[in-house]
């Protein structure tokens, strides 16, 4: 099969002239493709909103929840959307039965609003919540295994991990994780925005308990569109966080009650952003998953082996698609993150994450299929100018 024209496919992404785009992983962009179904869908929706809510809304909801479903390797009956990760996390949360004194494992490398979201679901429960230490330099799977998984304090009830981390932008060895979690007794929940596109995702071989994604990211799809999966030996216990009907009014006379109908309807809402998502996959797979993470791991590779060898610092994993992907997460000299942000977008245009993890300083590149050579030669050239200014030490 020949390259891909990736010239031709960064034309299809909506970035504006003069910015270097290297933050897919917090906002990614949709290509034109995907807004255009959108469009189309909340056209088909405006033209006769009681027809599509009562009549056609069911269907249209199953048909792309069984497109995303083959995608990421599970039954469609056992997935939910959702607006992104952090909805269905809360809704995890919510659901999980903790009770005083259990404990919630959970590493430092978790991204903030999974935090905030565990420590209230705790402190509301009277359960722990017990902070495992990974180390910023890993070196092998056992090493992330071990730190999250040996001495479990007495009732650990359930193990939340990152399958990608986002601050240090980590692989997590996830089918490790969730098999030895299992045999511990423990359930598991996975926080997959990252992963989702970027990395073969198949639930039923991971066997989680639940896993829940955000497809504004890799998979390029619009924002506001997520999924929930949850394993059928936990969806007796789950439960929305908004209160609704139920289900569709179709739904309501054409099959019967499922998990999933507390979120099919939340109310009068834009549903097009999941009725897009098979526009997403489409897009991604015409362009070859493989090849999509093969190339934007390369462009990860060479940011990463160039600022390191501009700042002198060693990067956090060992260099393999094992355990980094489209996305690469490197030190920095310490100082302030906002400040070298800001200068340089405001200065070169510049569109990439500078964050504080563990009191160091570390910048995030994103790589996707607009992403070209020159966007990281353009990225090393003004760093090493605001680094060397000594107006950002």
């Amino acid at each position: 099969m020949s390259e891909p024209d990736w010239d031709l496919l960064a034309s299809e992404f909506p970035l504006r002239p003069g910015v270097t785009y290297l933050n897919h992983g917090s906002f990614g962009p949709s290509p034109r493709v995907v807004l255009e179904a959108r469009r189309e869908w909340l056209e088909r929706i405006e033209s006769d909103p009681c027809d599509f809510f009562i009549r056609q809304l069911d269907k249209a909801l199953a048909d792309a929840r069984e497109q995303v479903a083959r995608f990421v390797g599970c039954r469609a009956d056992d997935l939910a959307f959702v607006e992104n990760a952090t909805t269905g996390m809360n809704i995890v949360a919510a659901s999980f039965p903790l009770e005083p004194g259990d404990a919630v494992i959970m590493s430092d490398h978790e991204y903030g609003a999974v935090v905030r979201i565990w420590e209230r679901a705790c402190r509301r429960r009277q359960a722990r919540l017990v902070w495992r230490p990974v180390p910023m330099h890993v070196g092998s799977p056992d090493e992330v295994v071990e730190a999250l998984l040996d001495e479990l304090p007495p009732r650990s009830r359930l193990l939340v991990f990152s399958h990608v981390t986002s601050s240090t932008a980590v692989v997590f060895p996830a089918e490790a994780l969730c098999r030895l979690a299992r045999e511990r007794g423990l359930a598991v929940c996975v926080d997959g925005p990252h992963a989702i596109g970027m990395r073969p995702v198949d639930l039923q071989r991971l066997d989680c308990d639940y896993y829940t994604a955000s497809c504004h990211k890799w998979l390029s799809g619009p924002f506001g569109s997520g999924f929930l999966y949850v394993a059928p030996r936990a969806q007796h216990a789950i439960e929305p966080v908004v209160m609704s009907w139920g289900r569709t009014p179709l739904g309501e006379l054409n099959r019967q009650r499922t998990w999933r109908d507390e979120f099919d309807w939340v109310g009068t809402r834009d549903v097009s952003s999941y009725l897009a998502l098979p526009a997403a996959i489409e897009f991604l797979e015409s362009v070859g998953l493989e090849r999509f993470r093969l190339r934007t791991h390369e462009l990860a590779c060479e940011a990463r082996q160039r600022i390191s060898s501009l700042t002198g610092m060693a990067p956090l994993t060992p260099d393999s698609l094992d355990w980094y992907g489209s996305m690469v997460a490197l030190p920095l000299p310490r100082g302030d993150g906002p400040p070298l942000q800001q200068a340089l977008w405001e200065r070169a245009g510049i569109e990439v994450p500078i964050m504080t993890w563990q009191d160091r300083r570390i910048l995030r590149v994103s790589c996707h299929v607009y992403t070209k050579p020159t966007d990281i030669d353009r990225l090393v050239d003004e760093l090493a100018t605001e680094l060397a200014s000594g107006s950002n030490p």
